[in-house]
């Protein structure tokens, strides 16, 4: 039996009380996969905001690099296609970043 302590002494929880934490548990548990997805999203939106100086028209690229920051830009815009779990999102391989 679950217990808390009550002016120091050991009570055993109640009913009600028991229920209210599993259903917390449950709650907490289910929003798992929205939790690690708004983690991916945010992980992803830094990554285009670092590299947004790509797509600026006087950006010192040449057009073959430029076409390699537009491919790396689309992998992580599309990164969140297709995730149905919580360890489809944390086995994520992130694209890698042209260099230049």
């Amino acid at each position: 039996m679950a217990h808390k302590i009550v002016n120091g002494q050991q009570v055993e929880l109640t009913a009600d009380e028991i229920a209210a934490i599993a259903a917390q548990e449950t709650a907490w548990n289910d929003g798992a996969f929205d939790r690690a997805m708004a983690d991916l999203r945010q992980r992803r939106n830094q990554l285009l905001a670092e590299t947004d100086w790509t797509v600026l028209q006087d950006n010192p690229l040449t057009p073959e690099k430029r076409s390699e920051w537009m491919v790396y830009r689309t992998e992580l815009r599309n990164i969140t296609q297709g995730l149905n779990t919580v360890e489809d999102i944390n086995n994520i391989d992130y694209p890698d970043k042209p260099n230049g």
